[in-house]
């Protein structure tokens, strides 16, 4: 089995909300694409939400429930961001040769 350090973080959670890791050296393969595609969806909907949220920010008659709506959208984003940031970051970490 791989170290922790060699398995892809995948943008889901499992049961509990425990982190899910695939372990694989097929950057091509099914779950590998899946969790890419996963990935570029959250990635996007981060955007659109960004934007939103400047609208909405914005507005200085902006009901307390959009603004408790949008700040429960944009904390289950956020995790998922840094979810993605730290899935990236250990690929990059991993694929890297390190100098010594």
């Amino acid at each position: 089995m791989k170290a922790l350090n060699e398995l892809r973080l995948l943008p889901w959670s499992g049961p509990d909300g425990k982190p899910c890791y695939l372990s694989s050296d097929d950057r091509d393969g099914y779950m590998s694409r899946l969790a890419d595609n996963i990935e570029a969806v959250q990635l996007g909907t981060a955007s659109e939400l960004l934007e939103q949220a400047s609208e909405t920010l914005d507005d200085p008659d902006a009901d307390p429930d959009e603004m408790r709506r949008l700040a429960t959208a944009l904390h289950g984003t956020l995790r998922d961001v840094l979810r993605v940031a730290t899935s990236r970051g250990h690929l990059l970490a991993v694929s890297e040769p390190q100098e010594i």
